[in-house]
C-alpha cells in the first residue's frame, strides 16, 4: 500500500490519501482522544505524540499537529505507519454501533436553510474537501442573515480559513442565497 501526503493551507495540518475510499458522506472529524473512542484508526493516531486532530474524508485522512508537538518531519512516518497498519489488516474504519453522520438535510429545514445546505454541499464541501477540510451547516439566524458554519479537519484553526469564509463562503452565499447577510465561523 502507497499512502501519498499532500500539504494543506494549515501549516499543522496533512492530508494523507491511502488511495481508497476512507469515509462516505460528510466525513468525520475527532478533536480529542475521547471523540476517537468511536474509531479505532482515529484512536491509534491519537496515541501518537502530537496529534491535535483527526478527519476522515471521502478518500483522504487529515491530521492536525500540535503547534508545540513533534514537527512534521518526526510524526509523518508514525502517521503514515498508523494509517497503513489500520488498512492492511482490513479493520472497520468506525467501530459497532458508532456512527460518523452528523450532517443530512431535515425535513423540519425551512426553504432557505435547505438551499444553504444544498450549496454547502455541492458548491462549498468539495472544494474545502480538496484542502483536506469540510464546513458543516451550523444554523442560520432568519432575523439578521447570519450564517454560522463549523470547520472541520485541516480547516479547523487553519489561518487562512477566516479569509476562505469571508472571501468565498460569504460572497458566494449572499449570491445565491440573498437571505444570508453575512457567513460566521462556530465558535
Amino acid at each position: 500500500m502507497f499512502i501519498q501526503t499532500e500539504p494543506t493551507p494549515n501549516p499543522d495540518a496533512l492530508k494523507f490519501l491511502p488511495g481508497r475510499g476512507v469515509a462516505e458522506g460528510a466525513g468525520m472529524a475527532f478533536h480529542d482522544p475521547a471523540s476517537a473512542a468511536a474509531s479505532p484508526l482515529a484512536h491509534a493516531l491519537f496515541g501518537l505524540h502530537g496529534v491535535a486532530g483527526v478527519f476522515f474524508g471521502p478518500d483522504h485522512v487529515a491530521v492536525t499537529r500540535t503547534p508545540q508537538g513533534p514537527d512534521w518531519t518526526q510524526l509523518k512516518p508514525h502517521v503514515l505507519t498508523t494509517i497503513m497498519d489500520h488498512f492492511v489488516s482490513g479493520a472497520p474504519l468506525l467501530r459497532e454501533g458508532a456512527t460518523g453522520a452528523e450532517h443530512a438535510a431535515s425535513d423540519d429545514d425551512d426553504e432557505v436553510v435547505r438551499e444553504i445546505k444544498a450549496l454547502l454541499d455541492s458548491r462549498v464541501r468539495p472544494a474545502v474537501a480538496q484542502d483536506g477540510g469540510d464546513i458543516l451547516f451550523d444554523a442560520f439566524d432568519a432575523q439578521t442573515g447570519v450564517l454560522t458554519l463549523r470547520m472541520r479537519g485541516a480547516c479547523a484553526g487553519c489561518p487562512s480559513s477566516t479569509a476562505t469564509l469571508k472571501a468565498g463562503v460569504e460572497q458566494m452565499m449572499r449570491h445565491y442565497v440573498p437571505e444570508v447577510t453575512s457567513v460566521e465561523a462556530a465558535l
